[in-house]
């Protein structure tokens, strides 16, 4: 399934943008529909206010996120009334670990790649820095790397809840994935995948070593590519491209969850997650293309009051004081020391 959400959304790229055959263009247009995006809601950053942008639903359905347990999160004051703001709702940031072709130093872009035996040991650790930290909800790209990350990293947490991936291609496919029991639910996560938040296409870079492109084409060249914020590879996408994506779909499906109170977690890639903290902490186009992101390194932001605050990247599971503790995940790693 990944690998055709993946496929669908290169393909539905290309036709928006890059491809040279009116009729094949034509053709998707009718298929899919275009809609037009106006950016982001007032007081935030104006760099996604693009006009013309597709927007294509997730292949997962948000309306199976009934297993999330609703007694064990500690930021829900009133679970009968999600549309009142929540005092407190965590976000937990992760890039996958490294991949395979991260080890072999090849652009990845949408090739969906495993995580390498590195990647794996990043992915485990990232899960102990977050063994204390409520989550509720779980989304992923499209992309098994990043998925990876999100279930190896789960397997850590002190809760011991289960990450369930929400399956939504069809009537059947969500018929037969029911889970009947209550008690089964409460002890759930549900994983929801989505394509939007996917790494950026490299276009015709994919699959290229990286040194050796730099030699064919000049480093100064693919410096450009890579790092510029509006400027993309051939036939692939730049950053704006990406944010656009990705920063639609977090303000669309992510943040309202948040709102309602449910602690989340985003793992993803290092351009789509450098779109969202873009977006989070405000930065400017210049600002966000000198933003580094380490694979398998958690960063934790606390959204309360509508707004969001950037507490930093976990140390390690005993380090409260690192952690940058809020009072109520205080009070959640007092509950589960005295639960475990």
């Amino acid at each position: 399934m990944a690998a055709e959400v993946c496929h669908h959304a290169i393909a539905t790229l290309q036709s928006h943008s890059y491809l040279s055959n009116w009729n094949q263009h034509q053709k998707l247009k009718s298929n899919l529909g275009f809609i037009c995006s106006n950016g982001l809601s007032k007081g935030r950053s104006s760099h996604f206010g693009r006009k013309n942008c597709i927007v294509i639903r997730s292949s997962a359905s948000h309306s199976q996120t009934s297993v999330v347990d609703q007694v064990s999160s500690p930021s829900r004051s009133n679970t009968s009334d999600t549309s009142k703001k929540s005092n407190e709702a965590s976000l937990i940031l992760i890039r996958h670990g490294e991949s395979l072709w991260n080890e072999k130093n090849l652009f990845t872009g949408c090739v969906d790649v495993p995580l390498s035996k590195k990647g794996i040991d990043e992915a485990i650790e990232a899960g102990k820095r977050i063994s204390s930290i409520p989550v509720d909800l779980i989304f992923t790209s499209a992309l098994i790397r990043a998925q990876m990350t999100a279930m190896l990293a789960m397997t850590q947490h002190r809760r011991r809840k289960v990450p369930i991936v929400m399956h939504n291609e069809s009537e059947q496919a969500k018929a037969w994935s029911q889970v009947f029991s209550e008690d089964t639910k409460k002890q759930s996560i549900p994983v929801i995948a989505a394509w939007q938040l996917n790494e950026r296409m490299y276009g015709e870079l994919q699959g290229l070593n990286k040194q050796e492109t730099a030699d064919r084409y000049g480093t100064e060249q693919v410096h450009e590519w890579r790092r510029s914020y509006d400027i993309p590879p051939p036939n692939g996408e730049s950053l704006e491209m990406c944010a656009e994506r990705a920063v639609a779909y977090f303000r669309d499906h992510i943040e309202p969850q948040l709102l309602s109170g449910k602690n989340v977690m985003i793992a993803a890639h290092g351009n789509s997650l450098r779109s969202i903290i873009m977006y989070l902490d405000k930065l400017t186009s210049q600002e966000v293309i000198s933003l580094e992101l380490s694979t398998g390194i958690p960063m934790l932001y606390i959204f309360k009051e509508g707004r969001f605050i950037r507490r930093g990247s976990p140390i390690g599971p005993t380090e409260a004081g690192v952690y940058a503790y809020t009072k109520r995940l205080a009070l959640y790693r007092q509950k589960l020391d005295e639960m475990f």
